[in-house]
């Protein structure tokens, strides 16, 4: 009997699991073991349960998703059904969930408008309805692929789901496409033609993302044409300073401050700590022995204001410092933050350890590390976190020291990843410990880090050098000596005999 395809196999399976025979399901290796060794090992979930749609593993993609994949990205002119008829024939008894869609969407980013087939199969299912949600996957992923006109027939099919998240996934991909002409369009008339709601919230959240990515001049822009019909408040001017400061353009948020004080607005905190942080980022720039000066301007005018610093105060004023290598001061400063009524947190300890690591103040780095532990942040030392410890610590040849913080990390529950391996093994090759970089290797695959192996160089300083062998001077026989000799008073005489007028014209 010649072996099944995967998806009569399935068929065949799903069959004999929902149908009333007396047959379980655990009988089904008994009953045709010429199946189990070379196809059972592909579906191990149709052993214990029917089909479902649930992943329990968030590590690796639902295997029902990774199939819709296959059809959504596989070439359409190879197939004379289209991919509704495709999917309505093979995944008839699939139930969708907003799970399912959004694996299967991450899976297929090459898809296309081969999607669209996918959504009318979704509505084919009279069980199945949109929601907020499953429609705001659709519009993220004709975003990412900067198909707008999809993601418009999408919203315009269905006006009476779009919600606050479909509203988020169109506003932030239309901004991070580079179109924010296209974004002030859309705002005018979203509420006609997709019925979002026109409001302070939508206006806030357009603001924000404009600001957020670089075009705080629109934002500026939109908001001073709106103010008739919607009014601006504290938080939409924050932003908008924010905006500049982020646009690195300190001149034009003093402007619009002194223009926000003028109109009767009070500036918050949020305000003051990026235009702080703008400040800084200029001088480490253009003179970073202005830094302290400039930022002391900012500050002086936060008490004039009555604006309270905050934590994030501290963090913008100790991340610059850092940045400019001067961890003492930030240290300090991060000492006197009660004096203000400020307490550290996760964002704190972490700034300092990464500076006074790069200072090769390692001690005090792994001080710092255990006090964020004692102050209750621990679950912020993630494997991102390490793994920056490592780089940077690697980045200073202290390479005992980065294994050190290695075994923290896996005492933690951390468990490294590729990345994390490849970093140490390759810094420990270059320093000729091949022995160790060989442990670590062994170490991932017994945990079951999938590494390949690849070459790594040594360093030139840390290669064992050669002792260059002397050659014993060999004793002369008297022959070879009285021949010596001979040579050498035959080339005085010589130097005594004039030479020719030719000789001497060549030479």
């Amino acid at each position: 009997m010649p072996p099944l395809n995967s998806l009569q196999l399935r068929r065949l399976l799903h069959h004999c699991l929902s149908s009333p025979s007396p047959v379980q399901p655990s009988s089904l290796l008994t009953l045709k073991p010429h199946f189990a060794p070379s196809h059972f090992p592909k579906f191990p979930f149709l052993l214990s349960k029917p089909f479902s749609t649930q992943n329990h593993n968030p590590q690796t993609p639902d295997p029902i998703s990774q199939s819709l994949s296959i059809e959504l990205l596989k070439d359409p002119n190879l197939d004379p059904l289209a991919i509704t008829q495709r999917l309505q024939l093979h995944f008839s008894h699939i139930k969708p969930t907003p799970s399912l869609i959004s694996q299967t969407l991450n899976l297929s980013p090459e898809a296309g408008r081969t999607v669209l087939g996918f959504n009318d199969w979704l509505l084919s299912d009279p069980d199945f309805n949109h929601t907020d949600e499953t429609l705001s996957f659709l519009v993220d992923y004709f975003g990412r692929r900067k198909d707008f006109k999809a993601a418009h027939d999408l919203l315009v099919n269905n006006k009476s789901v779009a919600g606050p998240k479909t509203l988020e996934s169109s506003i932030d991909r239309l901004v991070r496409a580079g179109r924010p002409t296209q974004l002030l369009g859309f705002f005018e008339r979203m509420e006609k033609d997709y019925g979002f709601k026109r409001d302070k919230e939508s206006l806030r959240l357009v603001v924000e993302k404009l600001c957020q990515n670089g075009y705080a001049s629109y934002a500026e822009k939109m908001v001073k044409d709106s103010a008739n019909e919607i009014f601006p408040d504290e938080m939409i001017c924050d932003l908008l300073i924010k905006g500049w400061c982020v646009d690195g353009n300190i001149d034009e948020a003093r402007r619009l401050a002194g223009e926000m004080y003028r109109g009767g607005f009070e500036i918050g905190t949020m305000a003051y700590n990026a235009m702080l942080d703008c400040v800084c980022r200029l001088c480490r720039k253009r003179d970073p022995f202005r830094l302290h000066s400039e930022a002391e301007k900012v500050l002086l005018d936060m008490d004039f204001y009555g604006v309270p610093r905050n934590v994030e105060t501290f963090n913008v004023l100790m991340n610059n410092l850092c940045k400019i290598r001067n961890t003492e001061d930030a240290m300090k400063l991060f000492y006197r933050m009660g004096e203000w009524g400020c307490y550290p947190e996760a964002e704190s300890y972490l700034i300092l350890i990464r500076s006074l690591y790069q200072a090769a103040r390692v001690g005090e780095g792994d001080e710092m590390i255990d006090r964020i532990k004692s102050a209750g942040f621990d679950d912020m030392l993630d494997k991102k976190e390490y793994y920056s410890f490592l780089k940077i610590l690697c980045g200073i040849e202290r390479v005992e020291h980065a294994m050190t913080v290695f075994k923290k990390m896996k005492a933690d529950g951390c468990k490294p990843g590729i990345k994390t391996y490849d970093l140490l093994m390759g810094k420990l090759c270059a320093h000729n410990r091949l022995d160790r970089a060989n442990a670590l290797y062994n170490e991932a695959l017994k945990d079951g880090v999938p590494l390949e192996p690849k070459p790594y160089k040594v360093d030139p300083r840390y290669m064992k050098k050669t002792k260059a062998v002397k050659k014993e001077k060999k004793r002369e026989t008297l022959p070879e000596k009285m021949a010596r000799k001979r040579r050498r008073l035959k080339q005085i005489r010589l130097s005594f005999v004039k030479k020719s007028k030719r000789t001497r014209r060549h030479a």
